[in-house]
């Protein structure tokens, strides 16, 4: 037994950690029993993470004292009268007997760093953890009691697939728990599954990648066909490492890996932050505090070449500098759920000045490794619908976006063609012009053509002094126009890419003052001045209602290229009609 939670019903099986001596899946090292319980079924020698029962890994996630089990009624059921060797009856009295479980789900109310919670736990030992009428019928409930109680929903998946013993009736609690799931969807409650190992079938292809946010331990297998079927019914030869967190984490299928003795702060984060629990509404900023500039008046005269050779500074701070000073807390989500993981996007959730807020920029890197890994800051289609991905989670969760913009452009690849580089981009543009959420931009670098403009319809947009915003880079001007790429400063004049030029043309809401020396030359003092703009806007903008905020989103486009007046380019929607 573990923690708070002894006498609750588990009683190991013959291979459990109380086992005096143990052998680790993975090395083959033999650990005592107890050391492997203490350090949380982690092996000692090669750090992999024994699979748990239901009742540890909930001591392992759950604050002490918290964990209130569900009364929720699922008999188990024989639909099929099905016999093997022996019948399906028997079997789940043996599972029951050597568990000490009803069924393989344990369902219960819980907290994590104190935020409450509703959460389904598989446990593997209650015949692999297989998908049966009675476990469906248990999470799709659990998922009800979140629904009605709302509260977020936690998920731990640990399965073989769906329990044969039950035929087709066992498949339909795929599509069962896959409703149950879009109902907290629909009513914007917080889902977070955490894969451990194995999770393989109709869980995988079900619920268990249906969160908002899904998490792994390091190593946990998840495949809808295991390897064993592929090798034999196919006959392929498998990569190394086919299947595992770290292989599906590189190819956008997971949010992060998470080690198994930070999964309470780490899910207990991002469940408050998908609650925005303890979230302090942005404050209007006094005056004086926030020095961005208005007044294009006000900002000196300087030549465009000047201000694109030092937006292109490799100093300058990038997206993952200014994250790590302006929130207070910040989770890394990765993945287009589709297939990739763009290097040149990144973005999560965190917290800014107490707002719970989602944060999506361009990241190009300081270093010759980081940029090339970066791919200079140059996004595929991955890198966008992974940015889309977050973006309709802001927009579950009700938080406000912060987008800091910074690329030479889209990648312009075969590759990237080839899967879609325009449609990714398109979709951005349009998912995000009907965002119910505020969304705040910074240009911070670069900012050049649709790459650019892809994250970056937004209610406000602001631009440090020294970026440059434009629909192409001046050398591609020069080149096409000028037919002479060394006309480049000539074309960065004619097309206005520097801040006063573009706060003139109203592109740009605001220009951030940066330091002397610029921000390359003081990351903090830039900082800090990128964080207090970002704030102010976010405090002007959350008075307004869902529907003001994306008609004036709409209405500050509409109105570029328009001979309209303002108040002719749109109709605002209010409570007496249109206006």
């Amino acid at each position: 037994m573990t923690g708070d939670l002894a006498g609750s019903g588990y009683a190991p099986g013959p291979a459990g950690p109380e086992a005096s001596w143990v052998s680790c899946g993975r090395c083959q090292a033999v650990v005592y029993g107890k050391r492997l319980a203490r350090g949380n079924g982690i092996c000692p020698q090669c750090g992999h993470c024994r699979p748990l029962g239901a009742w540890d890994r909930l001591a392992l996630l759950a604050d002490p004292g918290s964990v209130e089990p569900l009364d929720l009624a699922a008999d188990a059921a024989d639909p099929l009268r099905f016999v093997d060797d022996k019948p399906y009856p028997q079997r789940i009295a043996e599972a029951r007997r050597t568990t000490g479980l009803a069924e393989a789900v344990v369902c219960c109310r819980l907290r994590m760093t104190g935020t409450p919670a509703i959460a389904a736990v598989m446990d593997f030992r209650f015949m692999g953890g297989s998908l049966s009428g009675a476990v469906g019928e248990l999470i799709t409930c659990a998922a009800e009691t979140a629904l009605a109680q709302r509260l977020p929903l936690l998920l731990v998946t640990a399965s073989g697939g769906v329990r044969m013993q039950e035929g087709v009736i066992g498949l339909m609690q795929m599509a069962k728990t896959a409703q149950a799931l879009h109902q907290l969807d629909e009513a914007g409650l917080p889902t977070v599954c955490l894969v451990t190992d194995p999770t393989y079938g109709g869980v995988a292809a079900s619920f268990a990648m249906l969160g908002d946010v899904v998490v792994a331990e390091p190593g946990a297998r998840l495949g809808f066909a295991g390897p064993r079927v592929i090798a034999q019914t196919i006959k392929q030869e498998l990569p190394a490492g086919f299947q595992t967190a770290e292989f599906l984490l590189d190819r956008g299928f997971l949010d992060l890996i998470c080690p198994r003795p930070a999964l309470r702060h780490r899910i207990g984060r991002l469940l408050a932050i998908g609650t925005r629990r303890d979230a302090v509404p942005p404050a209007p900023v006094e005056g004086g505090a926030c020095t961005v500039v208005r007044d294009p008046a006000l900002l000196p005269e300087r030549r465009a070449w000047e201000a694109v050779r030092r937006a292109r500074n490799v100093a300058r701070p990038t997206t993952s500098d200014y994250l790590g000073m302006i929130l207070d807390d910040f989770e890394e989500l990765h993945g287009d759920r589709v297939g990739g993981d763009c290097p040149a996007i990144i973005g999560g959730v965190g917290r800014l000045g107490g707002t719970p807020l989602v944060v999506i920029g361009h990241e190009k890197g300081h270093t010759t490794r980081e940029l090339d890994r970066r791919n200079y800051g140059m996004p595929g289609p991955a890198g966008y619908r992974k940015a889309a991905r977050l973006l309709r989670l802001a927009a579950k969760w009700g938080l406000p976006v912060l987008t800091l913009v910074d690329t030479p452009g889209a990648y312009p690849g075969v590759d990237a063609e080839e899967q879609g580089q325009a449609t990714a981009i398109a979709e951005n543009l349009r998912l995000m012009g009907s965002l119910p959420v505020p969304v705040v931009t910074v240009i911070t670098g670069e900012g050049c053509s649709g790459g650019a403009l892809g994250i970056a319809v937004a209610d406000r947009v602001l631009i440090m002094e020294n970026a440059v915003y434009t629909v192409i880079s001046p050398e591609g001007c020069a080149a096409i126009l000028w037919r002479d790429a060394a006309a480049a400063p000539t074309a960065a004049q004619a097309l206005r890419v520097d801040a006063r030029s573009l706060l003139e043309l109203g592109v740009v809401e605001a220009v951030i003052p940066e330091p002397p020396g610029g921000a390359e030359a003081d990351h903090a003092a830039a900082a800090a001045a990128l964080r207090a703009a970002v704030h102010a806007e976010l405090a002007d903008l959350a008075g307004l209602d869902q529907s003001r905020l994306v008609a004036q989103r709409r209405a500050r486009f509409r109105r570029f290229g328009s001979s309209r007046r303002p108040d002719e380019a749109v109709l605002i929607p209010t409570e007496g009609g249109l206006r």
